[in-house]
């Protein structure tokens, strides 16, 4: 069998078998296929698609190319959640320490950005010292200690996706349906959880642009779930504009504890309270909706839930005190320009008034996704470093009437170029209308 063989009979449209798939797979994580001829299978792919048969088989050869962790010691239920990617999605920084704050163990696998959208891990690592490297006994060990724990893939769990993510990143293959469905679904499967809820994105700032293309790819990513014998979910969202106010990866972390401490963005509120929700009702720990919010409200309103992300970032980066240490406002100089709090700083930081006065028709997320990546918060190409400060805030978002000359956003950047490109794009990314839009929804359906 021959990696080239395999590549030409997906490129013209073939099935491949397990074997194929699986030798594949294997042959890529060893390093006996070269990442060019990777990249070539995964464009293939993009353009040819999967049969369900072949997705699943695709995404047991990830699972099965490391480690397969028992979690089952540590807690007869461990939860998880996933995204497939969005803009200011930083949902997990709120969603697992909310659900583990109720006793409700939560381990975690994430990755990093995929072209235009931000990934956890790099949101994480916008706070100084964290680790997002755990390996496996830590991992483990974390989990039973804390009931939390969120890491990147190691050598040891699922080695062959942690591969093909960062190739996807950068040779445009990020967008495929049966990729997106065997990278999240082979974590899932080899980080041992076995509830899951998948939080599904659909709009312009999503891989799956239409309700069609989102519905297919969670029915898939479900399927697979049950076939191993997990309980999955799926939570279909939208994402025709950015998630919360805030993208950029401080900036994202700050909105996450804002939001644990009351005072988040309304749609991202209700946006956690929902996927957190499902994953009570997935266990059996809420009676129903009304219940698990209940549940969810309170554990936000008496601080369990901003002690569990205190408790789990000091786990990971001994720096539980960024619970009170977030803003971006100096502190009383004692140096020089740089000592702030503990998460970094832009040195542009400007607000940008609205041009006219009107109604927010649309902000277009991926448009917004991209010019963050420009700014440098995210990826070009594999290995990039990422300027951790950079991004934006948003005073209003779509549905919201403003006046010419009020604030409409906030840019934040550290070189004065990339700052008026970036204040071009998003101000000809935002639509305005003469009359109020219609709202959009935010939870388009979920799928059990």
């Amino acid at each position: 069998m021959r990696a080239v063989d395999i590549i030409t009979k997906k490129r013209d449209g073939g099935t491949l078998t397990r074997e194929e798939i699986d030798f594949f797979v294997q042959g890529f994580t060893r390093g006996e296929i070269a990442d060019y001829q990777a990249a070539a299978w995964a464009m293939a792919v993009y353009w040819r698609g999967m049969t369900n048969e072949e997705t699943t088989a695709l995404t047991l050869a990830m699972a099965h190319s490391g480690e397969i962790l028992d979690l089952t010691p540590i807690a007869p239920r461990v939860f998880d959640k996933h995204s497939s990617g969005g803009v200011g999605d930083k949902t997990t920084l709120v969603v697992a320490p909310l659900v583990a704050s109720l006793g409700l163990p939560v381990g975690k696998m994430s990755g990093r950005g995929l072209g235009f959208s931000g990934g956890t891990l790099d949101k994480l690592e916008a706070i100084p010292g964290f680790r997002a490297d755990l390996d496996t006994e830590e991992f483990l060990t974390q989990l039973h200690d804390h009931g939390i724990v969120v890491s990147g893939q190691t050598h040891d769990l699922a080695p062959a996706d942690g591969k093909f993510y960062a190739l996807r990143d950068v040779t445009g293959t990020v967008s495929s349906l049966p990729l997106i469905a065997s990278s999240i679904m082979s974590k899932k499967i080899a980080a041992g959880a076995h509830i899951i809820v998948l939080d599904v994105k659909v709009g312009r700032g999503a891989f799956m642009k239409t309700e069609a293309e989102a519905t297919a790819l969670a029915e898939l990513m479900v399927q697979i779930g049950h076939g191993v014998g997990r309980r999955v979910a799926a939570v279909i969202s939208d994402m025709n504009q950015p998630l919360g106010n805030a993208v950029g990866n401080a900036l994202e972390v700050i909105e996450a504890l804002e939001t644990l401490k009351g005072r988040g963005p309304a749609d991202f509120v209700e946006h956690c309270l929902a996927v957190a929700a499902e994953m009570l009702l997935l266990a059996g720990a809420a009676r129903d909706d009304t219940d698990a919010r209940a549940r969810l409200n309170a554990a936000l309103a008496d601080g369990r839930a901003l002690q569990k992300f205190g408790a789990w970032i000091d786990a990971q980066a001994r720096a539980d005190h960024i619970v009170a240490d977030y803003s971006l406002t100096p502190r009383a100089k004692i140096v020089d320009d740089d000592d702030y709090t503990i998460l970094p700083h832009a040195h542009i930081v400007e607000t940008i008034a609205a041009p006219r006065t009107g109604f927010i028709a649309g902000i277009d997320a991926e448009e917004v996704g991209l010019t963050v990546v420009d700014l440098g918060g995210g990826r070009a190409k594999k290995g990039d470093a990422i300027d951790h400060a950079v991004g934006v805030v948003f005073a209003r978002k779509v549905g919201a009437r403003v006046t010419r000359g009020e604030p409409l956003f906030t840019l934040h950047a550290n070189d004065r170029a990339q700052f008026d490109a970036a204040r071009t794009r998003l101000l000809a990314a935002v639509e305005f209308s003469a009359s109020a839009p219609p709202p959009l929804a935010l939870i388009h359906k979920v799928i059990r």
